[in-house]
């Protein structure tokens, strides 16, 4: 098959796999709080194991889940993965979709500044004018001061944040790490995390909020198969900018379903944190350094579908 039909269709099941991400993040907006977060992302997770088949490689091992190169990384992952999926369950709960992929969005900008801090990335100014552009959109969102805000966006910060911690872990645990390692760090972080707190107050759902958390696991579960699939079929730079989609998405449901409204300022703001986010995409596509893909999931695993350790190149 012809490189350039190959990428297209990758990017065309991106865009689908995006889609169905935005469908189960409904689906936890359609559960309205009305069971916990942390059980929600339990279910998630439970989902979450039925891509292990699609991740293993055959000279892999089912112990490579647990096992690692870096004990430490792996186990800032698997707390990444725990407070960034609860997060943002929490954020798809409190607040507007459009509204709670506008922070979620700021992974890139955040993803930028650890690098430098923690990786020793060199980032030129036009990777911190993308930040800069970012946070600028999220201010004139939320607009602190003439808004009040609520736990909603904090849990959208800390989802972001965790997402971006996630992705530098990717980064710096090298080529040599391998992805069940990667992938099993996360999702057992939710696992075991969502499955102490259950321990405290378990909620039984009503057979339509069962519809819905099943909606949740299961449609994160195609989102990501469908992004693994589109990565084997297209270049991770064309395979992550279809991620911003999602707001048309957020937007679709927020009108249709939820009654949300978006007036002129925060239309504007969000015209700004996708800029933002596509410009950074465009940097590191041309630094060569492995680019976030979605920005959430249940699992909040979607960025292994597309970002395969790279050493880091500089420049």
């Amino acid at each position: 098959m012809p490189v350039s039909q190959s990428s297209l269709r990758g990017v065309v099941i991106a865009f689908i796999a995006y889609a169905v991400f935005a469908f189960s993040d409904a689906s936890v907006k359609l559960i309205d709080g009305a069971i916990p977060a942390y059980q929600v992302a339990f279910a998630g997770a439970v989902f979450g194991l039925v891509i292990l088949p699609l991740i293993k490689a055959r000279e892999d091992s089912w112990l490579d889940i647990v096992r690692t190169s870096n004990r430490t990384l792996w186990l800032l992952r698997f707390a990444c993965g725990a407070i960034g999926s609860i997060a943002s369950i929490i954020t798809f709960t409190k607040l507007p979709m459009a509204e709670a992929f506008c922070l979620l969005f700021l992974l890139p900008s955040f993803v930028t500044i650890l690098s430098v801090i923690f990786l020793k990335e060199d980032v030129r100014w036009q990777r911190w004018t993308a930040v800069i552009v970012g946070f600028i959109g999220v201010l004139i969102v939320l607009r602190p001061g003439f808004r009040e805000l609520s736990v909603g966006h904090l849990a959208g910060a800390i989802g972001g944040l965790s997402a971006a911690i996630a992705i530098v872990i990717l980064r710096g645990m090298g080529p040599t790490e391998k992805r069940m390692s990667l992938y099993g760090a996360g999702l057992l972080g939710v696992l075991v995390v969502s499955g102490l707190l259950m321990l405290s107050n378990i909620a039984i759902p009503t057979p339509m909020q069962w519809v819905f958390i099943a909606s949740y696991g299961i449609l994160g579960s195609a989102g990501n198969a469908l992004l693994m699939t589109a990565a084997r079929m297209a270049p991770a730079n064309l395979v992550a900018p279809p991620q911003y989609s999602q707001m048309i998405w957020a937007i679709l449901f927020g009108y249709f379903i939820f009654d949300d409204t978006i007036d002129l300022p925060m239309a504007g703001g969000i015209a700004l944190i996708v800029f933002s986010g596509l410009l950074t995409l465009m940097r590191e596509r041309k630094r060569g350094t492995p680019l976030p893909s979605a920005v959430v999931s249940p699992d909040a695993q979607a960025s292994l579908a597309t970002a395969e350790p790279e050493p880091d190149t500089r420049g």
